[in-house]
């Protein structure tokens, strides 16, 4: 299951996604990508999405204390 990593700042996603890489070397390192909403004026508020797919509920849990030290979060995509 695809599981998408959220943040509020470009630099968060690419440091969580280069370190994600190095944790789980047989990942390779995840996209980061730019989510807009429909309708959004303002470009500025767009998240950073840090696509993660392959990994168990136990890296899952290391996962989330990473992305919390960040203040994103984690949803199922």
């Amino acid at each position: 299951m695809t599981q998408l990593l959220v943040f509020g700042e470009r630099k968060d996603a690419e440091e969580v996604a280069e370190t994600l890489g190095e944790w789980f070397p047989e990942l390779g390192v995840p996209r980061v990508v730019r989510e807009t909403l429909a309708g959004e004026d303002d470009a500025e508020d767009a998240q950073w999405l840090v696509l993660l797919e392959g990994l168990d509920h136990h890296a899952l849990a290391k996962v989330d204390e990473l992305v919390e030290r960040y203040d994103g979060w984690r949803e199922a995509g």
